[in-house]
């Protein structure tokens, strides 16, 4: 299977970016599911009903969410509706939705989707490695009967998204890191067969401060009074994501490799066959 992650939508330009690329990368890299994560997709701060088919419609299969999921109250009843739409598992027990899922491909193909949030400089949720070793297959996916597991990790520290990645090796196909906006250089498979990579990066305008226009972003770090609403910057966005490719025997990660298509970055497209 190949599978694409893409990270944070920011706003309108993280939008645009998903809905110019994302159709083109699932013919061009014989895409079979794709993963966005869309916490910041409505201007920055959670994500609407609209917003959600609009990313569904441009080739999203699911859509996982962060500590923004419920920024936009109206968004809760859809949390509860529809199954495509994921917020953290490690949320106290009655919380609106769900934190993962099982889907089929077009094939018929079974894929897990875990989405979670680490606690260091972020919410004191329940502890994110017991609802992930809960979460996770015993074996490998293959084992517990996926032909892919997927986990998406939200979160600030790069040592507690690590952590998670290693105690999920061997179990999932690929643990990726969301939150922090800025791609990481670390893609890699661990030595048990998982791809790991700390941050995907966010799809959004990097001409800005971590997606938001950079000029409030400044005045908020220089002031000690009362800050200014952020508004996400509204320049070309970056589709910034992670490329994974499956052994069909184990469910495991044969290759993982970064995307980035469009906007200010470097670009970075997986050769494919």
């Amino acid at each position: 299977m190949r599978l694409l992650f893409c990270g944070d939508v920011v706003g309108r330009s993280g939008r645009d970016a998903i809905t110019a690329a994302l159709p083109g990368l699932r013919k061009d890299l014989g895409l079979d599911f794709v993963v966005v994560n869309g916490e910041n997709a409505a201007h920055g701060f959670g994500i609407t009903e609209k917003i959600c088919t609009e990313l569904f419609d441009a080739g999203a299969d699911v859509i996982t969410g962060g500590n923004h999921t419920w920024d936009k109250a109206e968004i809760i009843p859809v949390l509860n509706e529809d199954r495509r739409l994921l917020r953290p598992l490690n949320y106290p027990a009655g919380t609106p939705g769900r934190g993962d899922h099982d889907y089929q491909d077009s094939r018929g193909r079974r894929i897990k989707v875990v989405n979670l949030m680490c606690r260091l400089f972020m919410e004191l949720l329940d502890d994110p490695f017991a609802a992930l070793e809960k979460a996770l297959p015993l074996g490998t996916p293959k084992s517990a009967g996926y032909d892919a597991v997927l986990i998406d990790i939200h979160g600030e520290a790069t040592s507690e998204k690590t952590a998670l990645g290693i105690v999920a090796d061997g179990h999932a196909t690929l643990v990726v890191g969301t939150h922090t906006h800025v791609p990481t250089a670390d893609a890699r498979v661990l030595s048990g067969g998982t791809a790991y990579q700390t941050d995907a990066g966010m799809c959004g305008d990097y001409e800005s401060v971590i997606g938001m226009e950079a000029r409030a972003s400044i005045r908020n770090f220089q002031r000690r009074f009362p800050k200014e609403r952020l508004s996400p910057a509204m320049g070309e966005g970056t589709l910034c994501g992670t490329f994974v490719e499956t052994d069909p025997a184990t469910g495991l990660a044969t290759r993982v490799e970064p995307v980035r298509v469009g906007g200010r970055l470097s670009q970075s497209l997986p050769k494919v066959d």
